[in-house]
């Protein structure tokens, strides 16, 4: 047996009991990084750290004071706040006590919360403000089995009922239980078993209700050990960890941290990410591709408005980088030295100089990678990145697999693939093309589900994720699209919308969304949103200054400038993949409106009922075959 078969084989049962061993292992090393508001309001934060040994004494005192409540083995707990220092203290909380966390986005409105509640049984209920306070308190008639509100933020909050109380409060009680019992906590943790209900977390569905995955504390200390035996992580490193800790990709990477022992700084405010990059200075991060095609349409925006000359420069510099990744990687592929010619080394050089420096100067100048998953990444974007020094390693994973099946090897990876499995994590591609897993990190099922839970995993364990991809002969796994989501047109060729959408993303700095549609139609179209900030940039130059966003993507100029790059993007497309006719949408897709998911995937059927006029304007008059 290899050391990595022995790491993951004998791990614990939990994560609980990893958290126990790296506190008694580095009590005084820095666990966690998080930032308090000046009291003005105005200025920098402060950023304030914990210790592993502070941290745990607040997880003790969190799990106590559950324990306290009432809370029993299994039982579950939900958390419904953003990405805070709480969250992650509040979950291993909850694990500690041998419960279950069911997960929350903040965003989702009162009603989905009192399903999530209501279907989960969830008997205590941590809120992260006075709103999400609010929305339980208008629900509580359908909320049986919640006895308590833990509110961790309580400005505005009315703590006065006694099915109310503080965060502050649930520590106090919790400490003065543990000077009671002092072995409590170890006792707990010892209990626990690997097949232990740990996290609940309800997918957010495109049709019906969100079903809730079952992931037990097996599949976390799986991962865990997983995570460690890649060798992307070190003890030596910093995190910056802003990402919907209530998705399992924010999940994962807390698992991760405390095999590792790293430190990580925690801030869930996305409006806060350029600003806190140079302070943090992490030497990873995990993101969703659209914050990396947020990143390069603003270097290219910036670009735009610095006059011509320095857009050429971007654009030069830009090509050069895409094809400096693109030979180096394939180098190392073949060598394991990733080598350029002379004459490209050069040119890369330069463009560094003028172009690629300031990018991971922004980035806080010492990221060695960052982690992308939950959705595709546009190759060109990637090259890019990868070209200016930003090594960005695609993964991939779902809820149901918890989060992390694949990832690129460090130094080894390939843009444009998600890399190799886990180890442990086996992969193979049915007859149809669907990615099918098996391993230590697949779901227990959907709660109270059998039926559903039966049309995805086999009695043999093999669980169907419904994407379609592709094996390299070494094991490099590239995903082509969701199998639903493959489009066939009237005239029988297939068409993967993602691979389109991707590369319209690459050649048009100002997109925000795209939506490919064309199932079943003669020819393919598509909805267009822009991004905001850039497209109103673009307008104070080009005499259309002091106008409303919607009035702006109606323009005709603008219309006029979408064209030109549909017409870039139809340029490299086969004929029957070409977009024919598409519609700058009057504002962006967004969570509120449904249309995109908490980690900003697009919902495709929510969208296209929404916009349905739109999409049959395009198609009006087509004579279908």
């Amino acid at each position: 047996m290899t050391d990595t078969q022995n790491l993951i084989e004998n791990r614990p049962p939990s994560v609980a009991a990893l958290f126990l061993e790296r506190v008694a292992a580095t009590p005084e090393a820095e666990a966690y990084r998080y930032p308090v508001p000046s009291p003005s309001g105005q200025g920098p934060d402060d950023w304030k750290s914990l210790s592993w040994a502070e941290a745990a004494d607040r997880v003790y005192a969190i799990a106590a004071g559950l324990i306290e409540l009432g809370v029993a083995p299994e039982q579950r707990v939900a958390l419904a706040s953003s990405t805070r220092i709480e969250w992650i203290l509040a979950d291993l909380g909850i694990m500690c006590a041998g419960a279950a966390t069911t997960t929350v986005y903040p965003q989702t409105n009162a009603d989905e919360s009192a399903y999530i509640l209501s279907d989960s049984e969830s008997r205590i209920l941590i809120a992260e403000d006075a709103a999400q306070l609010a929305k339980a308190r208008e629900k509580r008639a359908e909320l049986p089995d919640l006895t308590h509100v833990v509110v961790v933020d309580t400005d505005g909050a009315d703590l006065s009922e006694d099915w109310v109380l503080s965060l502050a409060e649930l520590e106090q009680r919790g400490a003065a239980y543990l000077e009671e019992n002092p072995e409590l906590i170890k006792k707990k943790v010892g209990a626990i078993t690997s097949t232990q209900l740990a996290t609940l977390i309800y997918t957010s569905g495109t049709t019906g209700r969100p079903k809730g995955v079952r992931l037990p504390h097996d599949n976390w200390s799986y991962m865990a050990k997983a995570i460690a035996a890649t060798g992307l992580v070190t003890s030596d490193d910093v995190q910056y960890l802003w990402l919907p800790l209530a998705h399992v990709f924010g999940k994962v990477l807390t698992s991760g941290q405390i095999e590792a022992g790293h430190v990580t700084a925690v801030d869930g405010r996305v409006d806060k990410i350029i600003e806190n990059l140079p302070v943090v200075q992490p030497t990873y991060m995990a993101a969703v591709p659209r914050i990396f095609e947020k990143v390069y349409n603003g270097v290219a925006a910036k670009a735009r408005e610095g006059g011509g000359a320095k857009y050429k420069i971007f654009q030069w510099a830009a090509e050069v980088g895409r094809e400096y990744a693109k030979v180096t990687q394939d180098n190392f592929r073949r060598t394991g030295t990733a080598s350029a010619p002379f004459a490209l080394n050069a040119q890369h050089k330069v463009a560094d100089t003028l172009v690629y420096a300031k990018i991971r100067e922004a980035f806080g100048g010492r990221l060695r990678a960052c982690i992308s998953g939950s959705a595709a990444l546009a190759p060109d974007i990637g090259f890019f990145f990868s070209g200016a020094g930003i090594h960005i390693l695609e993964g991939y994973g779902l809820t149901e697999s918890s989060a992390a099946s694949f990832v690129n090897p460090g130094e080894a990876y390939r843009t444009g693939t998600v890399g190799k499995p886990l180890p442990g994590t086996e992969v193979r591609i049915a007859d149809d093309g669907e990615v099918l897993l098996r391993g230590p990190g697949i779901m227990e099922g959907y709660h109270k589900l059998p039926e559903k839970t039966a049309e995805v995993l086999e009695p043999d364990g093999w669980f169907h994720t419904g994407d379609i991809g592709e094996l390299s002969a070494d094991g490099y796994l590239r995903i082509t699209d969701r199998k639903k989501d493959l489009i066939k047109t009237s005239g029988g060729k297939y068409i993967a919308p993602a691979e389109v959408e991707g590369q319209f993303k690459a050649v048009c700095p100002y997109v925000s969304n795209i939506l490919v549609l064309g199932a079943d139609r003669n020819y393919c179209t598509a909805l267009i949103a822009l991004d905001e900030p850039a497209i109103l940039g673009w307008a104070e130059r080009n005499g259309l200054s002091g106008k409303k966003y919607a009035d702006v993507v109606a323009s005709p100029q603008v219309q006029k400038l979408v064209q030109g790059y549909v017409d870039e993007l139809n340029e490299g497309l086969q004929r029957w993949q070409t977009i024919k006719k598409f519609r700058v949408l009057p504002r962006d897709l967004d969570i509120e409106h449904g249309e995109l998911t908490p980690s900003l995937k697009l919902k495709r059927p929510v969208v296209e009922r929404t916009f349905k006029p739109l999409i049959d304007d395009m198609y009006a008059g087509a004579r279908e075959a």
